[in-house]
């Protein structure tokens, strides 16, 4: 599972369902009347709410935030496990809402002193219809609004290659430390060596081979939306999702589609190159 595939909307079912998760712990129902010290049930104590609310939105959670860590999407019945999970969440918030109405199921006097009129919602049930509907209205806008497309935990970059040419800084330990290349290095015993061989005055400098202008360089880049990669042998069928946030590496040109490698080493063909961010 890829974590750096999760977007904005799947931290905000995340945590909605970490609320739903705390408010199942809380008060199914409050009485009018009754003493401090009298146990009320929470929302384990009703398996109507716990099966339609409870567990209906933490099972829809953990669908659709799994369906976006996974490479590749996973279908039950033809249907896409994200699919499932957004179902699971409109059905709990359904459900809550429903509990809302009628706390008891029909039955109006419970507990001591509750004889003037029927129980109201409780703490836990309040929380848990507020944690479902933010749950399913983020589950079903995450692939509709932009801001929640957005990737959770962005990317690292990949670091900079030094240019041609270009020499590493001197350290302890360098070779061309203090005096640079050519200067004489100090060996064991504090007796300096000869360094490179200088060129005389005016003698032309060895040239460094140059590469072609159409070979291809490798390179790191992030695709802007989720886009699919297909198979090198021409497949209409893909083989993997690119994801925003993640770094892929390039690795062949084939006119204007890129060859390129995920991060488990799978190859395939993005077709769409259009705003791909190069690191």
């Amino acid at each position: 599972m890829n974590i750096r595939s999760l977007t904005r909307g799947d931290g905000v079912v995340i945590g909605a369902a970490v609320l739903l998760f705390i408010a199942s712990f809380l008060g199914l129902y409050s009485i009018d009347g009754v003493p401090d010290d009298y146990d009320l049930p929470s929302l384990w104590g009703s398996g109507p709410v716990v099966l339609s609310v409870v567990l209906a939105g933490l099972i829809g959670a953990a669908l659709v935030v799994v369906s976006r860590g996974l490479p590749q999407p996973r279908k039950v019945a033809g249907l896409d496990l994200g699919q499932f999970g957004v179902a699971f969440t409109v059905f709990a918030a359904w459900s809550a809402l429903g509990n809302i109405f009628d706390v008891t199921g029909g039955i109006d006097n419970i507990g001591p002193g509750s004889n003037d009129g029927a129980p109201d919602a409780g703490t836990g049930l309040i929380l848990a219809l507020i944690a479902t509907l933010i749950m399913a209205a983020a589950a079903i806008a995450t692939p509709l609004v932009p801001a929640l497309k957005a990737a959770l935990v962005g990317a690292p970059r990949p670091a900079a290659p030094q240019p041609y040419g270009a020499q590493p800084q001197g350290g302890y330990g360098y070779p061309g430390g203090p005096g640079g290349p050519g200067a004489p290095q100090p060996s064991f015993g504090g007796q300096p060596q000869p360094g490179p061989q200088q060129q005389p005055y005016g003698a032309q400098q060895p040239q460094a081979p140059q590469q072609p202008a159409g070979d291809f360089s490798p390179f790191w880049f992030a695709v802007p939306v989720p886009r699919p990669l297909f198979a090198e042998d021409g497949s209409p069928a893909p083989i993997a999702e690119l994801a925003p946030g993640t770094w892929y590496l390039a690795v062949e040109q084939r006119g204007a589609a890129l060859v390129a490698q995920t991060q488990d080493g799978r190859r395939g063909v993005l077709q769409d190159t259009s705003g791909i961010q190069r690191g």
